[in-house]
Protein backbone atom coordinates (compact mmCIF):
# COMPACT_ATOMS: atom_id res chain seq x y z
CA UNK A 1 0.00 0.00 0.00
CA UNK A 2 1.61 3.33 -1.03
CA UNK A 3 1.93 6.05 1.58
CA UNK A 4 1.04 9.72 1.68
CA UNK A 5 2.30 12.69 3.63
CA UNK A 6 -0.04 13.85 6.36
CA UNK A 7 0.01 16.11 9.38
CA UNK A 8 -1.61 14.55 12.42
CA UNK A 9 -2.21 15.07 16.10
CA UNK A 10 -1.11 11.87 17.86
CA UNK A 11 -2.73 12.56 21.22
CA UNK A 12 -5.18 15.00 22.76
CA UNK A 13 -3.53 18.42 22.88
CA UNK A 14 -0.38 17.11 21.20
CA UNK A 15 1.68 18.85 18.51
CA UNK A 16 1.01 18.73 14.79
CA UNK A 17 3.44 16.20 13.30
CA UNK A 18 4.36 15.47 9.68
CA UNK A 19 4.11 11.70 9.16
CA UNK A 20 3.67 9.09 6.45
CA UNK A 21 0.43 7.13 6.47
CA UNK A 22 -1.18 4.67 4.06
CA UNK A 23 -3.32 6.29 1.39
CA UNK A 24 -6.92 5.63 2.51
CA UNK A 25 -9.24 3.48 0.44
CA UNK A 26 -12.76 4.84 -0.14
CA UNK A 27 -15.42 2.92 1.75
CA UNK A 28 -19.02 2.36 0.63
CA UNK A 29 -20.48 5.56 -0.80
CA UNK A 30 -17.17 7.40 -0.52
CA UNK A 31 -14.97 9.45 -2.83
CA UNK A 32 -11.22 9.78 -2.38
CA UNK A 33 -9.81 13.23 -3.10
CA UNK A 34 -6.20 14.14 -3.86
CA UNK A 35 -5.85 17.31 -1.83
CA UNK A 36 -4.54 20.46 -3.51
CA UNK A 37 -5.22 22.95 -0.71
CA UNK A 38 -6.73 22.99 2.77
CA UNK A 39 -7.71 25.98 4.85
CA UNK A 40 -6.53 26.32 8.45
CA UNK A 41 -9.60 27.26 10.47
CA UNK A 42 -10.00 28.13 14.14
CA UNK A 43 -12.33 25.15 14.48
CA UNK A 44 -9.28 22.94 13.89
CA UNK A 45 -8.62 23.43 17.60
CA UNK A 46 -11.45 20.93 18.16
CA UNK A 47 -9.40 18.30 16.31
CA UNK A 48 -6.17 19.15 18.11
CA UNK A 49 -7.73 19.24 21.56
CA UNK A 50 -10.37 16.54 21.06
CA UNK A 51 -13.10 19.02 21.84
CA UNK A 52 -16.12 17.04 20.62
CA UNK A 53 -17.70 13.71 21.61
CA UNK A 54 -16.35 10.91 19.46
CA UNK A 55 -12.86 12.41 19.23
CA UNK A 56 -10.07 9.86 18.86
CA UNK A 57 -6.37 9.93 18.01
CA UNK A 58 -4.29 10.06 15.93
CA UNK A 59 -6.33 12.59 13.94
CA UNK A 60 -5.62 14.54 10.74
CA UNK A 61 -7.28 18.01 10.97
CA UNK A 62 -8.63 20.10 8.12
CA UNK A 63 -12.19 20.79 6.94
CA UNK A 64 -11.67 23.40 4.19
CA UNK A 65 -10.53 20.95 1.54
CA UNK A 66 -10.01 21.45 -2.19
CA UNK A 67 -8.76 18.77 -4.55
CA UNK A 68 -9.36 16.33 -7.38
CA UNK A 69 -11.44 13.16 -7.35
CA UNK A 70 -8.88 10.34 -7.30
CA UNK A 71 -10.98 7.22 -6.71
CA UNK A 72 -14.55 6.20 -5.91
CA UNK A 73 -16.28 3.27 -4.27
CA UNK A 74 -18.10 1.00 -6.77
CA UNK A 75 -21.50 2.28 -5.61
CA UNK A 76 -20.70 5.96 -6.24
CA UNK A 77 -22.27 7.64 -9.27
CA UNK A 78 -22.17 11.19 -10.58
CA UNK A 79 -18.48 12.00 -10.16
CA UNK A 80 -15.56 11.44 -12.51
CA UNK A 81 -11.89 10.98 -11.81
CA UNK A 82 -9.99 14.27 -12.06
CA UNK A 83 -13.05 16.41 -11.26
CA UNK A 84 -12.28 19.29 -8.89
CA UNK A 85 -14.29 19.17 -5.67
CA UNK A 86 -14.44 20.54 -2.15
CA UNK A 87 -15.09 18.92 1.22
CA UNK A 88 -16.34 20.84 4.25
CA UNK A 89 -16.52 19.84 7.89
CA UNK A 90 -19.82 18.06 7.26
CA UNK A 91 -18.06 15.55 4.98
CA UNK A 92 -18.53 12.65 7.38
CA UNK A 93 -22.29 12.82 7.56
CA UNK A 94 -24.74 10.62 5.75
CA UNK A 95 -26.67 13.49 4.17
CA UNK A 96 -29.89 11.47 4.16
CA UNK A 97 -31.24 11.20 7.72
CA UNK A 98 -33.57 13.88 9.10
CA UNK A 99 -30.96 15.74 11.20
CA UNK A 100 -28.64 15.93 8.16
CA UNK A 101 -31.41 17.21 5.90
CA UNK A 102 -32.18 19.92 8.44
CA UNK A 103 -28.50 20.81 8.88
CA UNK A 104 -28.38 19.51 12.47
CA UNK A 105 -25.19 17.54 11.94
CA UNK A 106 -24.37 16.98 15.60
CA UNK A 107 -27.54 14.89 15.81
CA UNK A 108 -26.80 12.76 12.74
CA UNK A 109 -28.20 9.30 13.40
CA UNK A 110 -25.81 7.47 11.07
CA UNK A 111 -22.19 8.42 11.63
CA UNK A 112 -21.75 11.43 13.95
CA UNK A 113 -18.37 12.07 12.30
CA UNK A 114 -17.04 15.43 11.24
CA UNK A 115 -14.35 15.76 8.57
CA UNK A 116 -11.11 17.04 10.05
CA UNK A 117 -12.42 16.87 13.61
CA UNK A 118 -13.73 13.41 14.46
CA UNK A 119 -12.59 11.81 11.20
CA UNK A 120 -9.46 12.50 9.17
CA UNK A 121 -9.38 15.69 7.13
CA UNK A 122 -7.38 17.67 4.63
CA UNK A 123 -3.97 18.22 6.26
CA UNK A 124 -2.89 15.34 4.02
CA UNK A 125 -2.31 14.44 0.40
CA UNK A 126 -5.48 12.32 0.25
CA UNK A 127 -8.78 12.29 2.11
CA UNK A 128 -12.01 10.28 1.82
CA UNK A 129 -15.55 11.56 2.28
CA UNK A 130 -19.07 10.44 1.48
CA UNK A 131 -20.08 11.42 -2.05
CA UNK A 132 -23.21 13.08 -0.67
CA UNK A 133 -20.98 15.52 1.21
CA UNK A 134 -18.76 16.54 -1.72
CA UNK A 135 -19.26 19.87 -3.50
CA UNK A 136 -18.36 20.56 -7.11
CA UNK A 137 -16.02 23.48 -7.80
CA UNK A 138 -16.81 25.77 -10.75
CA UNK A 139 -14.21 26.91 -13.23
CA UNK A 140 -12.54 30.18 -12.36
CA UNK A 141 -11.80 29.43 -8.70
CA UNK A 142 -8.24 28.44 -7.87
CA UNK A 143 -7.98 25.83 -5.13
CA UNK A 144 -5.98 28.13 -2.82
CA UNK A 145 -8.69 30.80 -3.17
CA UNK A 146 -11.57 28.36 -2.84
CA UNK A 147 -10.45 26.37 0.21
CA UNK A 148 -11.55 28.94 2.86
CA UNK A 149 -14.93 29.20 1.14
CA UNK A 150 -15.74 25.69 2.41
CA UNK A 151 -16.19 27.01 5.97
CA UNK A 152 -15.51 30.74 6.39
CA UNK A 153 -17.12 31.61 3.06
CA UNK A 154 -19.95 29.14 3.50
CA UNK A 155 -20.77 30.53 6.94
CA UNK A 156 -20.93 34.18 5.86
CA UNK A 157 -22.66 33.54 2.52
CA UNK A 158 -25.26 31.25 4.05
CA UNK A 159 -25.94 33.64 6.93
CA UNK A 160 -26.45 36.66 4.69
CA UNK A 161 -28.62 34.89 2.13
CA UNK A 162 -30.83 33.55 4.94
CA UNK A 163 -30.98 36.84 6.85
CA UNK A 164 -34.25 38.05 5.33
CA UNK A 165 -32.61 41.12 3.82
CA UNK A 166 -33.61 42.16 0.30
CA UNK A 167 -31.51 43.94 -2.33
CA UNK A 168 -31.24 47.60 -1.39
CA UNK A 169 -31.54 46.94 2.36
CA UNK A 170 -28.83 48.19 4.71
CA UNK A 171 -26.58 45.34 5.87
CA UNK A 172 -23.73 45.99 8.30
CA UNK A 173 -20.77 43.64 8.74
CA UNK A 174 -19.12 43.90 12.15
CA UNK A 175 -15.44 43.00 11.74
CA UNK A 176 -13.49 42.66 8.49
CA UNK A 177 -11.10 39.87 9.41
CA UNK A 178 -11.17 36.22 8.33
CA UNK A 179 -14.96 36.01 8.17
CA UNK A 180 -15.82 39.66 7.79
CA UNK A 181 -13.73 40.38 4.69
CA UNK A 182 -15.77 37.69 2.94
CA UNK A 183 -19.02 38.94 4.46
CA UNK A 184 -18.48 42.44 3.08
CA UNK A 185 -17.88 41.02 -0.41
CA UNK A 186 -20.94 38.76 -0.29
CA UNK A 187 -23.19 41.53 1.01
CA UNK A 188 -22.10 44.07 -1.60
CA UNK A 189 -22.38 41.61 -4.48
CA UNK A 190 -25.83 40.48 -3.37
CA UNK A 191 -27.04 44.03 -3.87
CA UNK A 192 -27.25 45.25 -0.28
CA UNK A 193 -26.19 48.71 0.90
CA UNK A 194 -23.14 47.48 2.78
CA UNK A 195 -21.55 49.05 5.85
CA UNK A 196 -18.26 47.67 7.18
CA UNK A 197 -17.48 48.21 10.85
CA UNK A 198 -14.03 47.79 12.40
CA UNK A 199 -11.48 49.55 14.59
CA UNK A 200 -9.09 52.10 13.11
CA UNK A 201 -9.17 54.57 10.23
CA UNK A 202 -6.51 52.53 8.41
CA UNK A 203 -9.09 49.88 7.48
CA UNK A 204 -11.28 52.26 5.48
CA UNK A 205 -9.49 51.73 2.11
CA UNK A 206 -9.74 47.96 2.50
CA UNK A 207 -13.45 48.16 3.35
CA UNK A 208 -14.12 50.20 0.22
CA UNK A 209 -11.98 47.85 -1.89
CA UNK A 210 -14.07 44.90 -0.66
CA UNK A 211 -17.24 46.66 -1.74
CA UNK A 212 -18.56 48.53 1.31
CA UNK A 213 -20.32 51.81 0.54
CA UNK A 214 -19.68 53.08 4.08
CA UNK A 215 -16.94 52.38 6.61
CA UNK A 216 -17.48 53.08 10.32
CA UNK A 217 -14.51 53.29 12.67
CA UNK A 218 -15.72 52.05 16.05
CA UNK A 219 -12.86 53.87 17.80
CA UNK A 220 -13.98 57.28 16.58
CA UNK A 221 -17.75 57.11 16.26
CA UNK A 222 -20.88 55.81 17.94
CA UNK A 223 -21.56 53.05 15.44
CA UNK A 224 -25.13 52.46 16.57
CA UNK A 225 -25.96 56.16 16.15
CA UNK A 226 -24.28 56.31 12.75
CA UNK A 227 -26.27 53.30 11.55
CA UNK A 228 -29.48 54.99 12.68
CA UNK A 229 -28.53 58.09 10.68
CA UNK A 230 -28.34 55.79 7.65
CA UNK A 231 -31.87 54.57 8.36
CA UNK A 232 -31.09 51.64 10.64
CA UNK A 233 -29.66 48.30 9.57
CA UNK A 234 -31.98 45.59 8.34
CA UNK A 235 -29.28 43.11 9.32
CA UNK A 236 -26.08 43.30 11.33
CA UNK A 237 -23.74 40.34 10.81
CA UNK A 238 -21.34 39.99 13.76
CA UNK A 239 -18.16 38.15 12.77
CA UNK A 240 -16.08 39.25 15.79
CA UNK A 241 -15.64 37.30 19.04
CA UNK A 242 -15.97 40.25 21.42
CA UNK A 243 -19.27 40.44 23.30
CA UNK A 244 -18.87 44.13 24.18
CA UNK A 245 -18.28 45.01 20.53
CA UNK A 246 -21.45 43.15 19.58
CA UNK A 247 -23.54 44.82 22.30
CA UNK A 248 -22.34 48.28 21.31
CA UNK A 249 -23.74 48.07 17.76
CA UNK A 250 -27.12 46.43 18.41
CA UNK A 251 -28.72 49.85 18.78
CA UNK A 252 -28.02 50.38 15.08
CA UNK A 253 -30.73 47.93 14.00
CA UNK A 254 -33.74 49.35 12.23
CA UNK A 255 -37.30 48.34 13.05
CA UNK A 256 -37.64 44.53 13.05
CA UNK A 257 -33.95 44.23 12.29
CA UNK A 258 -31.95 41.04 12.73
CA UNK A 259 -28.66 40.64 14.57
CA UNK A 260 -26.78 37.59 13.24
CA UNK A 261 -24.04 36.06 15.40
CA UNK A 262 -21.28 34.24 13.52
CA UNK A 263 -18.46 34.75 16.00
CA UNK A 264 -18.58 33.04 19.42
CA UNK A 265 -17.78 35.44 22.27
CA UNK A 266 -17.35 34.03 25.80
CA UNK A 267 -20.37 36.08 26.89
CA UNK A 268 -22.84 38.57 25.47
CA UNK A 269 -25.02 41.12 27.27
CA UNK A 270 -28.32 42.00 25.63
CA UNK A 271 -30.78 44.63 26.85
CA UNK A 272 -34.28 43.12 26.55
CA UNK A 273 -35.84 46.56 26.21
CA UNK A 274 -33.83 47.21 23.06
CA UNK A 275 -35.12 44.00 21.52
CA UNK A 276 -38.73 44.57 22.52
CA UNK A 277 -38.85 48.24 21.52
CA UNK A 278 -37.47 47.62 18.07
CA UNK A 279 -38.99 44.16 17.51
CA UNK A 280 -35.46 42.96 16.92
CA UNK A 281 -34.31 39.36 16.50
CA UNK A 282 -31.05 37.69 17.39
CA UNK A 283 -30.04 34.71 15.27
CA UNK A 284 -26.95 32.53 15.53
CA UNK A 285 -25.70 30.90 12.35
CA UNK A 286 -23.53 27.84 11.74
CA UNK A 287 -22.07 26.92 8.33
CA UNK A 288 -24.19 24.59 6.15
CA UNK A 289 -24.48 21.48 4.03
CA UNK A 290 -22.52 20.33 0.97
CA UNK A 291 -25.22 21.82 -1.27
CA UNK A 292 -24.79 25.15 0.54
CA UNK A 293 -21.04 24.83 -0.07
CA UNK A 294 -21.67 24.30 -3.77
CA UNK A 295 -23.91 27.37 -3.85
CA UNK A 296 -21.22 29.41 -2.10
CA UNK A 297 -18.58 28.35 -4.60
CA UNK A 298 -20.86 29.04 -7.58
CA UNK A 299 -21.79 32.52 -6.34
CA UNK A 300 -18.16 33.35 -5.53
CA UNK A 301 -17.04 32.38 -9.02
CA UNK A 302 -19.87 34.36 -10.62
CA UNK A 303 -19.53 37.49 -8.49
CA UNK A 304 -15.77 37.59 -8.05
CA UNK A 305 -15.67 36.96 -4.29
CA UNK A 306 -12.18 35.89 -3.23
CA UNK A 307 -10.57 34.99 0.06
CA UNK A 308 -7.39 36.83 1.02
CA UNK A 309 -4.92 34.22 2.22
CA UNK A 310 -1.53 33.55 3.76
CA UNK A 311 -0.19 30.34 2.19
CA UNK A 312 2.05 27.71 3.85
CA UNK A 313 3.32 24.37 2.50
CA UNK A 314 1.96 21.20 4.10
CA UNK A 315 5.22 20.53 5.95
CA UNK A 316 4.78 23.84 7.76
CA UNK A 317 1.27 23.06 8.98
CA UNK A 318 2.31 23.57 12.61
CA UNK A 319 3.54 27.10 11.77
CA UNK A 320 0.34 27.79 9.82
CA UNK A 321 -1.78 26.64 12.76
CA UNK A 322 0.16 28.80 15.22
CA UNK A 323 -0.14 31.78 12.88
CA UNK A 324 -3.90 31.32 12.77
CA UNK A 325 -4.23 30.80 16.54
CA UNK A 326 -2.07 33.85 17.31
CA UNK A 327 -4.65 36.13 15.69
CA UNK A 328 -1.88 37.76 13.66
CA UNK A 329 -3.04 36.34 10.34
CA UNK A 330 -4.85 39.23 8.66
CA UNK A 331 -7.44 37.09 6.93
CA UNK A 332 -7.23 33.32 6.21
CA UNK A 333 -4.42 30.75 6.35
CA UNK A 334 -4.22 28.00 3.72
CA UNK A 335 -1.98 24.94 3.29
CA UNK A 336 -0.75 24.27 -0.24
CA UNK A 337 -0.68 20.49 -0.35
CA UNK A 338 -0.10 19.47 -3.97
Amino acid sequence: MPNMRAVQVSKRGGPLELVERPIPEPGPGEVRVRVEACGVCHSDVLAKEGGLPGASFPRIPGHEVMGLVDAMAPDVRGFRKGERVGIGWNGGYCGTCDPCRRGLFFGCATTNRITGITRDGGYAEYVCALASAVARVPDGLASIDAAPLMCAGLTTYNAIRNSGARPGDLVAILGIGGLGHLGVQFSARMGFRTVAIARGADKAPLAKELGAQVYLDSEKSDVAAELQKLGGARVIVATVTNGDAMSSVMGGLGLAGTFMILGAPPSLTIHPGLLIGGRHSIVAWYSGTSIDSQDTLAFSALAGVRSMNEVFPLERAADAYERMMSGKARFRVVLKVS
